[in-house]
């Protein structure tokens, strides 16, 4: 993938091409919007004393995206965020990563921050080595490092081996209902099925998913001198619903999250020891690119804001300002008994969890008493990819050519 932008221009017409739950063409405006909607829903909070210097892995996207605006807009925080994103071509436009960071960084620019965006894979080698560099040159000892990778497959920098992630159960065969929408948007239930993941397909996607590369990034950080004074790392990750744990927390994705647990003890036993702290944060359900590829969280996540109502549903900006809070010590440290953060109690309520089992023993009925939940869920999968986002104009050209910043 490319790591520059071209200055051509590329004025068109696009329209978005979907398969599933993805779609091949974002639109840059849309994307640019989105991340605008993102920023203004932060509240911002003056910023008092020294900024903190913060490292951001995949910042392009999700929960990544939302903490480092959250991070500038009520911290000021300063530093460098990591994305891997592909600038487009003449069939395709860019990825959706890169109209919002170039959209984040204006934001960035608008506001006084000092914040480098850069593109690349975080897994490798020599993007550590170059962010080091960076970090030593220009910004000095990290005092956030912030990991949040999603990815299909990584390339374990000792061995040169790729490693490709798989979503399945352990164990036995998993069946559930799914939501899909056909070509007019209307919800439709279908049935995913899966056979259990091998062990081969196990120790891969706990490669990809799990917490080595974080290690190497903390150990990496440790070793040039760059942990600042109350050094604090923390990785995304998520529990969720015993409606989902077959697929998910008992699944293969399950077992990359306790090994990314396991990591965090680790690194605040050996590599940290007694210099900084390391947790993982159970966030709450969001709809992201990476969870829209899982098999039922669709149908689960549209039950939930069912059972919410659109009150009480947090959103990923929601929980970046209550993350921050804790790690700035604004507020106490929520911790449960493993010391992970959690920032899910809103969606393990036991009475909402109760509403979505009922929810989830007729979805169909359920579907139907409250089209908006998959109305909604549909239309915030869209905005992933910069489509349907209000106030923007589809049927004008736009310029697609946009470059990454710096």
């Amino acid at each position: 993938m490319s790591s520059s932008g071209s200055t051509t221009t590329t004025t068109r017409h696009i329209t978005p091409t979907q398969r599933g739950y993805l779609i091949v063409n974002s639109h840059p405006e849309g994307c640019a919007r989105s991340v605008t909607r993102l920023w203004e829903s932060v509240p911002p909070a003056p910023t008092r004393g020294r900024a903190p210097v913060a490292l951001v892995l995949g910042a392009s996207a999700g929960y990544g995206l939302a903490l480092l605006l959250a991070g500038l807009r009520r911290h000021g925080i300063r530093g460098v965020a990591v994305g891997f994103e592909n600038a487009g071509n003449d069939r395709r436009t860019a990825t959706a990563g890169w109209y919002r960071t170039a959209r984040a960084a204006a934001l960035v620019r608008e506001a006084g921050g000092d914040i480098t965006f850069l593109n690349a894979d975080a897994y490798a080698d020599t993007t550590r080595a170059d962010v080091l560099k960076l970090l030593a040159d220009r910004y000095g000892p990290v005092d956030h490092l912030v990991y949040s990778l999603a990815s299909p497959r990584r390339t374990d920098p000792a061995t040169g081996e790729v490693h490709h992630s798989v979503i399945k159960p352990l164990g036995r065969p998993y069946s559930s209902p799914s939501l899909v929408f056909d070509a007019e948007a209307r919800p439709q239930l279908a049935t995913v099925d899966l056979t259990p993941a091998s062990e081969p397909e196990r120790a891969a996607t706990v490669k990809v998913m799990g917490g080595e590369d974080w290690l190497l990034w903390v150990r990496a950080l440790a070793d040039e001198n760059l942990l600042g004074e109350g050094f604090t790392t923390v990785a995304l990750s998520y529990v969720g619903s015993g409606i989902t744990a077959p697929v998910y927390r008992h699944g293969t994705i399950g077992a990359a999250k306790e090994h990314l647990e396991a990591t965090a003890r680790e690194i605040q036993a050996d590599v940290l020891a007694g210099r900084g702290r390391a947790f993982t944060v159970v966030a709450g359900a969001a709809v992201t690119q990476a969870s829209t590829a899982i098999p039922s969280l669709a149908l689960y996540t549209s039950l939930l804001r069912s059972a919410l109502g659109p009150d009480r549903w947090r959103t990923a900006a929601d929980q970046a300002v209550d993350l921050w809070a804790q790690l700035t010590a604004a507020r106490p440290l929520t911790l449960d008994a493993h010391d992970r953060i959690r920032l899910d109690a809103w969606e393990l309520d036991p009475a909402v969890q109760s509403r979505v089992a009922a929810l989830w023993s007729d979805p169909a009925a359920a579907l139907a008493s409250d089209p908006a939940a998959p109305r909604w869920f549909h239309a915030r999968f869209r905005e992933l990819y910069g489509w349907d986002v209000p106030g923007v104009d589809y049927a004008a050209p736009v310029e697609t050519a946009v470059p990454w910043p710096n």
